[in-house]
C-alpha cells in the first residue's frame, strides 16, 4: 500500500458537537489560522505528520475545522462555506475525508447531517463523541457502522479518548459507503428555496433515523441528563440566570486584578532593572535613549499587561468549555429582540470582549440582514482586549485599592462598570439603529443547548498561550514601531528651541536660582514640551481641553487609532523621555504627574474617569473599521460608525468630568 503524500482532512459536524475540541486534540499548537478563499470567515488549520506501520515515509495530514452546519440546507454565510467545502471538488480546501464528529447524546439530530453526507458518496468516518456516559456498546457501534456503511470510531475529545484510532484509520484506505439511502433525494439536488420540499425531505429522514436507532438498539440517554436539566433551570432562570450571570463577571473581574498584581509588579520591576542596566552600561547619548525611553519603554508598557489578559482569556475560555455560554446566549435571546438583535447576536458580543474584528466577521452566522448589520455596528462598543491595559493602568492611578465591604474590590467594580456600560452602551446603540434602518425580514433563533462538561485545562492554556501570543506579536510591532517614532517626535525640536531651552536653565541654575536637579528636570520637561511631540499635543489640546485631557494625552488619543492599547506604550514612551533616574514605571511616574495650573495631582479621579470613559466608546481600531468595510461593502456604515462613536465619547467624557470635577 502506497500512501499519499500528504492528506486532507474535513472536521464537519453540528455546532457544540465537540468538533473543534477534537481539532485541537488531534492538531495541539501545530495550527494557523486564516480566511477561507474569497470571504472574511476565519478558519483553522492544523497540520501533522504520520507514518503507517510498514511505511518508510510520513504523510502530511492536514486537518480544517469547518463551521457548525446543522444540514446541507446552508442559508447563513457560514454555513454556505461548509457546504461549499464538502461538495465542491474544485474548491481548494476540499478534502480527501470527512471525519464526521458527532454527540453521541444527540445521535438522532446528528444522523440526520451525516446520512446527507454519506448521500455525499465521499470518503466519511463517524467520530461517535461521547462527552458524556451514554451507554454506546461496542455491539450497537458495530451496528450503527454495519448500517451506515463507513466506520465509526469511539472518541471523547475531554479526555483524547479515539485519538490514536482516529490518526491509524486515516492512513488507512477510506472509502466512499456503499449504502444507498436513494428513498431521499440528495439535499444537494433540492432547490433549498422550496420550502414544503425540505420539509417533506426531513420528515423523510428522520423516519429513516428513527428505524436505524431502533434497530441497532441504541440508547443515547444518560444520568447526566437529569442533571443538566436541573442546572438549567438554575442558569437559564429569567431572573436568577441574570445574577448568576452578573456575579461569574463580577468573579473574573476580581480575579483579572488581584490574581494578575504580583506577577504585573513583577514585570514592572524587571523592566526597571533592565533600563537601569542598559542606561548605565552604554554611554549617555541618542542610541542609548532610542534603547531604554523608546523601545525598552514601549515593551514594558506591552508586558506588563500578559498576566492580565492571560487571566482574562482563561476564564472565558473556562465558561466556553463548560457549555455555559450557550446558556447565556439563551436568556440573552428575549432582551436582545427588544433592541433589534437576536440570541445569535450575543455571539458576537460576547466575542468582542476578545477583539472586534473576529467577532464582526462571526456576525455572518445571522441571517436577517438588519439584525446582522446592527450587531456589526455596535459590537466594537464592547470592551475589547485592547483597552483592558488602558482600563487597568487608569483604575490603578485613580481608584483606591479598597474593598467594598471588605470582600468585593472597588478596582474589580469599576473594571465591572466599564464592561457593563460598554454593553448597555451596545444595545442602546441598536435599539436607536431598530428604529431607523427598515427591514421586513423575521428571523428566529433555534439553539441546541450543548452537554455540560469539564473543562480541559490544556485547552484552557492554549487559549491562553494563542491570545497572548497576538497580543505580544501583532499588537507588539504597532506598539514598537509607534514608540520608536514617538521617541524620534519626543527628543527632536524645530530649529535652536533645545539649545535656547538649556542655556536659560543653565543661566538660572549658575545665579543660584534653580538647584542642578530642578535644572535637569526644568529642561527635560520644556524640551519634551518643545519637541515635535509637544507641538503636535499642543495642536490638538484645545479641542480635548473641556474634557480635562492635556497635550500629553492628546498625543496618546491620536496615536491610539492603530490601536488603543497604544495608548499605554505611549505614555511609557512620553514619560520616559528626559527621564534620566528610570527608577520607576510608567504608572507611578503618572500618578507622580503635577499640574502646572493647580499644583494638585494631574491624574484626579474624574480625569481618570473621563479617559476611561472616552477609551470605552470611542472607535480607535484601523483593523475594525476596514473589517466593517469589508462585511457591509460600503464606507457608508464604517464612517457613520466612527462618528457616532466618536460624538458619543466625547459627550459622555465632557460629562463625566464635569460631573467629577
Amino acid at each position: 500500500m502506497v500512501l499519499k503524500n500528504s492528506i486532507k482532512v474535513a472536521l464537519a459536524g453540528n455546532p457544540n458537537s465537540g468538533k473543534t475540541t477534537l481539532f485541537n486534540l488531534l492538531t495541539g499548537l501545530n495550527q494557523k489560522t486564516g480566511n477561507f478563499p474569497g470571504v472574511t470567515i476565519e478558519k483553522k488549520s492544523g497540520f501533522i505528520k504520520l507514518k503507517a506501520q510498514g511505511q518508510d515515509n510520513y504523510t502530511t495530514i492536514e486537518f480544517i475545522d469547518l463551521p457548525g452546519i446543522y444540514s446541507l440546507y446552508p442559508r447563513s454565510l457560514d454555513e454556505q462555506i461548509t457546504h461549499r467545502v464538502l461538495t465542491n471538488a474544485s474548491d481548494p480546501d476540499h478534502q480527501d475525508v470527512i471525519l464526521a464528529v458527532v454527540d453521541s447524546a444527540n445521535l438522532k439530530r446528528s444522523l440526520f447531517f451525516v446520512i446527507q453526507l454519506i448521500n455525499l458518496k465521499l470518503p466519511l468516518v463517524l467520530v461517535l463523541n461521547e462527552t458524556g456516559k451514554a451507554a454506546t456498546s461496542d455491539l450497537a457501534v458495530n451496528r450503527l457502522s454495519e448500517k451506515l456503511g463507513v466506520k465509526v470510531i469511539r472518541a471523547n475529545a475531554l479526555t483524547g479518548k479515539g485519538a490514536a484510532d482516529i490518526k491509524r484509520i486515516l492512513l488507512e484506505p477510506v472509502l466512499p459507503s456503499e449504502q444507498n439511502f436513494a428513498a431521499i433525494k440528495n439535499s444537494t439536488e433540492r432547490n433549498i428555496e422550496d420550502k414544503q420540499l425540505l420539509a417533506d425531505e426531513s420528515i423523510e429522514r428522520y423516519k429513516l433515523i428513527d428505524g436505524l436507532l431502533g434497530e441497532i438498539d441504541f440508547d443515547p440517554n444518560s444520568s447526566r441528563e437529569l442533571v443538566s436539566e436541573k442546572l438549567d433551570k438554575i442558569l437559564t432562570h429569567k431572573i436568577w440566570g441574570y445574577v448568576i450571570f452578573l456575579g461569574i463577571l463580577l468573579i473574573i473581574f476580581q480575579s483579572v486584578f488581584f490574581l494578575a498584581s504580583y506577577p504585573m509588579a513583577w514585570i514592572e520591576s524587571f523592566f526597571v532593572f533592565i533600563s537601569n542596566k542598559v542606561s548605565s552600561l552604554l554611554p549617555p547619548g541618542k542610541l542609548t535613549s532610542l534603547l531604554v525611553d523608546g523601545v525598552i519603554a514601549g515593551l514594558s508598557g506591552i508586558a506588563v499587561f500578559i498576566p492580565q489578559i492571560a487571566l482574562l482569556f482563561g476564564l472565558i475560555s473556562i465558561m466556553e468549555e463548560t457549555g455555559y455560554m450557550a446558556r447565556v446566549s439563551f436568556i440573552m435571546d428575549r432582551t436582545m429582540r427588544k433592541f433589534g438583535l437576536n440570541g445569535r447576536s450575543v455571539i458576537p458580543l460576547v466575542s468582542g470582549v476578545a477583539c472586534a474584528v473576529p467577532a464582526i466577521m462571526s456576525t455572518r452566522t445571522i441571517s436577517n440582514w438588519k439584525e446582522r448589520l446592527i450587531t456589526i455596528m455596535v459590537t466594537p462598543l464592547m470592551s475589547c482586549s485592547a483597552r483592558l491595559p488602558v482600563y487597568t493602568l487608569l483604575i490603578a492611578l485613580v481608584v483606591p485599592a479598597g474593598k467594598f465591604l471588605g470582600v468585593i474590590g472597588y478596582q474589580g467594580l469599576m473594571l465591572l462598570f466599564l464592561y457593563l456600560i460598554g454593553f448597555v452602551a451596545a444595545i442602546s446603540a441598536a435599539w436607536v439603529m431598530k428604529k431607523i434602518i427598515k427591514s421586513k425580514e423575521k428571523s428566529y433563533f433555534v439553539l441546541e443547548m450543548p452537554s455540560y462538561r469539564a473543562p480541559r485545562l490544556n485547552m484552557v492554556f492554549i487559549t491562553m498561550y494563542e491570545k497572548v501570543k497576538v497580543f505580544l506579536i501583532e499588537t507588539g510591532k504597532i506598539i514598537i514601531a509607534i514608540s520608536i517614532i514617538l521617541w524620534g517626535l519626543s527628543s527632536f525640536g524645530p530649529g535652536d528651541s533645545f539649545m535656547e531651552i538649556e542655556k536659560k536653565n543653565s543661566a538660572q541654575f549658575v545665579i543660584g536660582k534653580i538647584s542642578e536637579q530642578e535644572m535637569k528636570i526644568n529642561v527635560a520637561s520644556e524640551k519634551l514640551e518643545a519637541s515635535y511631540a509637544g507641538k503636535l499635543g499642543h495642536v490638538i489640546e484645545p479641542v480635548i481641553k473641556p474634557l480635562g485631557f492635556d497635550w500629553k494625552i492628546g498625543i496618546a488619543l491620536v496615536t491610539s487609532f492603530a490601536a488603543r492599547e497604544v495608548f499605554v506604550g505611549t505614555m511609557a514612551t512620553i514619560y520616559s523621555v528626559g527621564d534620566e533616574s528610570q527608577t520607576t514605571s510608567v504608572r507611578e511616574k503618572m500618578m507622580n504627574e503635577i499640574d502646572p495650573e493647580t499644583g494638585a495631582k494631574k491624574y484626579t479621579f474624574a480625569l481618570g474617569f473621563s479617559l476611561m470613559i472616552f477609551y470605552a466608546f470611542a472607535m480607535q481600531c484601523m483593523s475594525t473599521i476596514a473589517v466593517v468595510f469589508r462585511e457591509t461593502k460600503s464606507w457608508k456604515w464604517p464612517f457613520i460608525q466612527f462618528v457616532y462613536m466618536g460624538v458619543l465619547a466625547y459627550v459622555a467624557s465632557y460629562i463625566v468630568y464635569h460631573m467629577f470635577s
